[in-house]
C-alpha cells in the first residue's frame, strides 16, 4: 500500500474510532420541539434607574436561575443571547403559565408604613388598594427585598389559616423600628398596619398585634404572609420574595411548548423515514454500482456515525428544522460517491487496456474540483447563517456545517479506502463486472446513441423558465403568503381533541368565549390548529377551555407565541443571511469559475426560491421556520448541481479555448446527467419516506424539498446553463461577430466529435 492510501486508511480508522467512542459515550442534545418541553425567550428592558446592558442582562439571569431551580425543573437551560436577550429552556414542562409568571415578575418587594385611607400629600408616598380594595396612603419603603434573609412557604394547622408565607428579614432594627411607629397608633386605625408591596401591588397588609409596645416593635425580624393561598400560590410567592428582585424588567418575547407526545412522534417518524429512505437509496445505489455502491453505502453509515458524534461533541442541539441540513447532507454524501463513480466509469471506458484501480484513482481526482467547489460554496452559506441569523435557521446552519463536512469525509476518504481496498483484491480484479464500473449505465448508453443538442436554442429553455417564473410567482401576489408566527407574531396553539371538530364549530365556540378574530384550521384527525394575535396565559387557557367544551376534551400538543418585534427581527435576519449567503456563493463561484456561471448559478437560485415560495403560496402552506430551511436546503442543492456542470464545462473549455460555449455546455449537461438523475432519485427516497412516514411535523418540510430538489435539478441543467450560453454571447458577440449564435448556440453536425465518431469525453472510448 502506497503512502498516501495508508495515510487515508489510518486517517478514516482514527474519524471512525473517536465517532464511535463519542456517540456511545457522549448523548445528543435533542431541541425541546422534539423532546417536549417549554422554551421561553426573555428581553430585558432598561427604565429610568438602570439600564438593560450586558451587565444587567448577567445579573438578570443569576437571580433566574435561582428561580427555575426553584421550580423543581429537571435540567433546565439558561443562556444569554446578545446584550440583552435570556434563553430559558424547561424540558418537561407543557403548561407554560406558572413558569412564564414566576420568571416574567420582576419581584421588587418593598415594606411600608401606612400613613392613611387618603390620597399622597408629600414627595414619595404613593396610594395602593389594599386586599379589600381599600385605598391606603403608604410611606417611603422602609426594607426592600435586599433586607430579606429568607422566605419559606409554611401551613398553619394550629390556627387553620391555611398556606402563609414566613419571612425573615437580615436588619431586625429596622422592622422592630417600622413595626414600633405603627404600634403607636390606636387598633383599628389604618395606621397601625405595615403593607407589603410586590411589583406595586400590595400582598399583605397586617396590623400591628395590640401586644405589641410603642417604639418597642416586634423583635426577630420576622413576619407573616397571609391571603388565601394555595400552596402553590405561597410557594410561588416565597421563591419570588427570597429568590429577590430582577435588576430590570423582562417581557416575554416568544414561548413555545410542545407536548411529549408530538416531540415523541417526530422522533420515532423521523427515525422510520430516515431508515427506509436510506435502505432504499442505499439498494438503488449498489443494484446501479454494485460492489462500489455497497461500500458506498457502508461509507453513508459512517457519515451518520461521524454527523452525531459531531453534534454531540460540539454540545449542539438538534431540532425538527435541523433534520434539514442533513437531509441535505446525505443527498451530497450521495451525490459526491456517484460523481466519483460516474467519472471512474468514463475513464475506465476510455482506456485500452482498463483497470478499475487505475480509473477508480482517476475518477477520484477528476471528480474532486466539483466536489470540493460544492460543498465549499454550501458551507460558505452555512457560517453565514449561523453568524447572522437566529432562531431555527441558526440551528439549520450548524447541522448543515456539521453534515457537510461529514459527507465529504465519508465520500472522499472512506469511500476511497474501502473501494481502493476492494478493486485491489484479485477475485475482484478478475471480475470487473463486480465493481460497477465496467458499465456506462443506461443514461449515459442512451444519451451518447442520440446526442440531442440541448443548447441549439437557450433561449427557448429560458422562456420555458420565464413562464413558469411568472405562473408560480403570481401565487405570491394573488394568495399572498401564509407568514408562520414566527415572522409576524402572535400565538398558534395545536390541539388534540377527544372527537372530530368542525373548524367552523370551532370558530363560533372562540368567538363567543371572546375571540372573534381567531383563525382556526383542521390539522389532522382530531387536531385544530388556533391562530391569533398576542394572546396571554390567561386568555390562552380560556381558548383551551373553549376548544375542550367542542372537542369532548382537549389536549395540548404545541403552543407558539411569538412577540411582534421578535417576528420582524427573525424575518429581517433570515432575509439578510439570505441574501448575503447568495452574494458570498456569487463571489466564491466568480473567483473560481467566471464571472457567467456565478451569475448563471445565482440567477438558477432565484428562480428556485420564487417557484418554491409561488407554489407554497398557491396551496395556501406556511411560511415558517421549517419552510425556510426546507428553502435553504433547495438552495444548497441546487447550487451543487450548477456546480458540477460548470465544473465540467470548465474542464472541457480547459483542453479546446476555441470550442463554442454552447458545445462545451451541451457536452457538460450529457456527461453529467447520469450523476444527477442517480443522485436525485437516492435524495427522492428519502424525502418520499419523509412525506409518507414522517407525520404532520415533517409532511410540509418533505413537500417543500421534493418540489424544491425537482425545481433545482431543472434550474441548473435548463436554467443556469442556457444562461450562461447566453451571458457568454452577449459578453464576447463583438468578437465574434453581431450577437456570436453561429459559435454560441448552432454547432455544425458532427462538431466536437471524435474522427471514429464517438463523442470525446463521453466515456465511449476509441
Amino acid at each position: 500500500m502506497k503512502r498516501p492510501a495508508r495515510f487515508r486508511a489510518l486517517f478514516a480508522l482514527a474519524v471512525m474510532v473517536a465517532a464511535v467512542f463519542i456517540a456511545v459515550t457522549v448523548p445528543v442534545k435533542l431541541g425541546l420541539d422534539l423532546r417536549g418541553g417549554t422554551q421561553i425567550v426573555l428581553e430585558t428592558r432598561s427604565t429610568g434607574e438602570a439600564r438593560a446592558d450586558g451587565e444587567a442582562t448577567d445579573r438578570t439571569l443569576e437571580v433566574l436561575r435561582g428561580r427555575v431551580d426553584a421550580l423543581g425543573v429537571a435540567e433546565p437551560t439558561l443562556v444569554r443571547s446578545g446584550d440583552n436577550r435570556i434563553i430559558v429552556e424547561l424540558p418537561g414542562v407543557q403548561d407554560p403559565r406558572r413558569a412564564a409568571d414566576v420568571l416574567g415578575r420582576t419581584a421588587q418587594l418593598t415594606v411600608h408604613p401606612v400613613l392613611g385611607p387618603d390620597a399622597p400629600k408629600e414627595k414619595g408616598e404613593r396610594t395602593l388598594p389594599d386586599e379589600q380594595g381599600q385605598r391606603l396612603r403608604l410611606g417611603p419603603a422602609a426594607l426592600t427585598g435586599t433586607d430579606v434573609e429568607g422566605a419559606e412557604a409554611r401551613f398553619d394547622q394550629q390556627g387553620g389559616a391555611g398556606w402563609y408565607v414566613a419571612v425573615d428579614f437580615e436588619d431586625d432594627k429596622k422592622w422592630a423600628r417600622l413595626t414600633g411607629e405603627a404600634a403607636c397608633n390606636p387598633p383599628g386605625d389604618p395606621r397601625r398596619r405595615v403593607a407589603i408591596v410586590l411589583d406595586n401591588k400590595i400582598i399583605s397588609s397586617p396590623q400591628v398585634e395590640p401586644s405589641v409596645a410603642c417604639d418597642v416593635g416586634i423583635t426577630g425580624g420576622s413576619t407573616q404572609i397571609t391571603g388565601s393561598f394555595s400552596s402553590d400560590e405561597a410557594r410561588e410567592l416565597a421563591l419570588l420574595i427570597e429568590g429577590g428582585a430582577l435588576p430590570v424588567p423582562v417581557e416575554t418575547v416568544e414561548q413555545r411548548t410542545v407536548g411529549p407526545t408530538l416531540g415523541a412522534e417526530a422522533i420515532e417518524a423521523s427515525a422510520w423515514a430516515a431508515v427506509v429512505g436510506t435502505a432504499l437509496t442505499a439498494l438503488f445505489i449498489i443494484v446501479v454500482y454494485r460492489l462500489l455502491g455497497f461500500l458506498a453505502t457502508v461509507a453513508l453509515a459512517c457519515y451518520g456515525v461521524i454527523s452525531y458524534a459531531a453534534l454531540a461533541a460540539l454540545g449542539a442541539t438538534l431540532t425538527l428544522p435541523g433534520l434539514a441540513g442533513f437531509v441535505l447532507a446525505i443527498g451530497m454524501a450521495v451525490d459526491a460517491n456517484v460523481l466519483v463513480f460516474e467519472r471512474a466509469r468514463e475513464e475506465y471506458g476510455r482506456r485500452n487496456r482498463p483497470s478499475s484501480r487505475s480509473a477508480l484513482t482517476a475518477g477520484f481526482k477528476g471528480a474532486f474540483s466539483a466536489i470540493a467547489d460544492s460543498n465549499i460554496t454550501t458551507l460558505i452559506a452555512a457560517a453565514l447563517l449561523f453568524l447572522l441569523a437566529s432562531g431555527p435557521v441558526k440551528g439549520f446552519g450548524v447541522t448543515l456545517g456539521i453534515g457537510v463536512v461529514a459527507s465529504m469525509i465519508s465520500a472522499l476518504v472512506i469511500t476511497r479506502v474501502l473501494a481502493e481496498f476492494a478493486v485491489s483484491r484479485r477475485s475482484v480484479y478478475r471480475r470487473p463486472q463486480l465493481t460497477g464500473l465496467a458499465s456506462l449505465g443506461r443514461v449515459r448508453e442512451y444519451l451518447t446513441r442520440r446526442d440531442p443538442q440541448l443548447m441549439r436554442r437557450p433561449r427557448r429553455w429560458l422562456a420555458v423558465s420565464a413562464v413558469v417564473l411568472v405562473l408560480a410567482g403570481a401565487g405570491t401576489v394573488v394568495r399572498g403568503l401564509n407568514f408562520g408566527v414566527e415572522f409576524t407574531g402572535g400565538r398558534l396553539i395545536e390541539y388534540s381533541t377527544s372527537t372530530a371538530v368542525d373548524p367552523d364549530r370551532a370558530r363560533d365556540a372562540l368567538a363567543d368565549a371572546g375571540f372573534p378574530q381567531a383563525v382556526v384550521q383542521s390539522s389532522g384527525d382530531n387536531q385544530l390548529t388556533v391562530r391569533t394575535e398576542k394572546l396571554s396565559n390567561a386568555e390562552a387557557a380560556k381558548v383551551a377551555e373553549a376548544i375542550a367544551e367542542v372537542g369532548g376534551g382537549a389536549e395540548k400538543v404545541r403552543d407558539e407565541l411569538i412577540g411582534p418585534s421578535l417576528g420582524e427581527e427573525l424575518r429581517r435576519n433570515a432575509l439578510i443571511a439570505l441574501g448575503l449567503a447568495l452574494g458570498a456563493q456569487l463571489l466564491y463561484l466568480a473567483v473560481r469559475f467566471r464571472w457567467v456561471f456565478g451569475t448563471s448559478a445565482v440567477a438558477a437560485l432565484a428562480h428556485d426560491v420564487v417557484i418554491l415560495t409561488g407554489i407554497f403560496a398557491w396551496l395556501g402552506k406556511p411560511i415558517d421556520g421549517v419552510f425556510l430551511a426546507a428553502l435553504l436546503t433547495v438552495i444548497g442543492y441546487s447550487v451543487n448541481d450548477s456546480v458540477v456542470v460548470f465544473d465540467r464545462v470548465r474542464e472541457l473549455l480547459a483542453k479546446d479555448r476555441k470550442r463554442p460555449m454552447a458545445q462545451s455546455v451541451n457536452q457538460a449537461i450529457l456527461q453529467t446527467v447520469p450523476r444527477t438523475v442517480n443522485t436525485g432519485i437516492g435524495v427522492i427516497f428519502i424525502l418520499a419516506a419523509l412525506a409518507v412516514l414522517g407525520g404532520e411535523s415533517l409532511t410540509d418540510f418533505a413537500l417543500a424539498l421534493l418540489i424544491g430538489i425537482g425545481v433545482g435539478t431543472y434550474s441548473s441543467v435548463l436554467t443556469a446553463s442556457p444562461l450562461a450560453v447566453e451571458l457568454d454571447a452577449l459578453q464576447h458577440g463583438k468578437a465574434r461577430g453581431g450577437r456570436g449564435r453561429a459559435g454560441s448556440g448552432r454547432p455544425k453536425a458532427g462538431a466536437g466529435r471524435h474522427p471514429k465518431g464517438r463523442d470525446q469525453g463521453t466515456g465511449r472510448g476509441k
